[in-house]
């Protein structure tokens, strides 16, 4: 099934609540949050106030990127915050394996990301113990960037990968995602399509009805 995760990063904070119903009853069925370190990448986002005020704003999967150093230091916060699925970069984690058995006992899947730079290859040993794989198809860091053509091609590897090994995993991009492009990672491979100005610039609802029809 394919899933469309809107990322609030594009979103207007004074308003978030509603934008974020507005998503949900257009059809959205994740939403996505990005959280960003300041260390791990050069922007500073938003954290755990954030995600636990805007719990109660839908029913949908909240989808909880993480963009931090040692995420296992705070894996356990976000999930009581109220994330439902939990990614975080193989980059920024010492011990990777630590951190999705982290995430499983407190009964939350578990996602692994990867940057464009980061091969594919370098998840293997991890794939059948995560649920989910993302392929950032920007520079994790920053909204509003152009999708990178050169990472469809690991797009297409990490769902050959995922079927060579007889697993399910869903596979998410994030990153540069407007209604023209996004048939090029869903031919790919994805399954998990994350969108932020594409959602939130302009009518939400719109947006959202008019990626969903191209998916």
């Amino acid at each position: 099934m394919n899933i469309l995760a809107p990322s609030i990063l594009s979103a207007d904070f004074t308003i978030l609540g509603q934008q974020i119903k507005e998503t949900e009853a257009a059809g959205a069925q994740y939403l996505h949050f990005d959280v960003m370190d300041g260390i791990f990448v050069p922007s500073i986002s938003f954290g755990l106030p954030v995600l636990k005020s805007i719990r109660k704003a839908s029913n949908q999967v909240y989808d909880v990127h993480l963009m931090i150093e040692e995420p296992i230091r705070y894996v356990e916060e976000f999930a009581k915050a109220g994330a439902d699925i939990i990614t975080f970069h193989i980059e920024a984690a010492s011990d990777v394996r630590e951190v999705i058995d982290k995430i499983h006992s407190l009964g939350k899947k578990a996602g692994l990301a990867i940057k464009p730079k980061t091969p594919v290859e370098a998840v293997k040993p991890y794939l059948e113990h995560i649920d989910m794989l993302l392929v950032m198809t920007v520079e994790p860091g920053f909204g509003g960037q152009k999708y990178m053509d050169e990472c469809t091609e690991k797009i297409s590897e990490a769902r050959k990968l995922v079927s060579d090994m007889g697993l399910s995993t869903d596979i998410e991009i994030d990153g540069g995602v407007t209604k023209d492009n996004i048939h090029i990672p869903l031919e790919a491979g994805a399954n998990v399509i994350v969108a932020g100005s594409a959602c939130f610039n302009g009518d939400i609802g719109e947006n959202v009805r008019e990626l969903l029809k191209n998916m």
